[in-house]
């Protein structure tokens, strides 16, 4: 093997590590904004915003342990909350292929059902990316005690 083929055999390989760190850098991107925009739309409380970003078959899990399953289910609960104020900070996201983890902190103040809370958690999203769309796929959270 001559010097000119290990220096394009390196040159190829740094090309195609290089091209999967820029496509893992755009998937976590994609991720960060699809967080982004579930955030807008709490902050202004547009569901039909978020609804997109949604699989047909979404598990969201309460602190109580409440499931709901489903994109109608998940949207229609989402309606019966009313953010004044909702804030999210410390996002991380972790890719893991055509799937994503995001972790963050939330503070959130509103009504659901009419009833006033005001709250501080962390939260967990599953994203998979679906015909070329990241989608979440499941949600969790929990509070943190003040």
């Amino acid at each position: 093997m001559n010097t000119r083929s290990i220096t394009l055999g390196l040159v190829t390989g740094m090309l195609m590590l290089g091209g999967a760190a820029a496509r893992a850098d755009t998937a976590e991107q994609a991720v960060i904004a699809a967080e982004s925009q579930l955030t807008k739309a709490a902050q202004t409380n547009n569901v039909d915003m978020g609804a997109s970003l949604l699989a047909d078959k979404i598990v969201s899990t309460d602190d109580e342990g409440t499931v709901i399953v489903g994109k109608a289910a998940n949207v229609a609960d989402q309606k019966e909350i009313t953010f004044t104020h909702y804030e999210l900070t410390d996002l991380k996201v972790t890719m893991y292929g055509d799937a994503a983890i995001a972790t963050s902190t939330y503070a959130s103040k509103g009504t659901y059902k009419g009833k006033p809370f005001d709250s501080r958690g962390r939260n967990t999203d599953t994203w998979v990316k679906m015909n070329g769309k990241w989608l979440l796929v499941a949600t969790h959270y929990s509070h943190i005690k003040k």
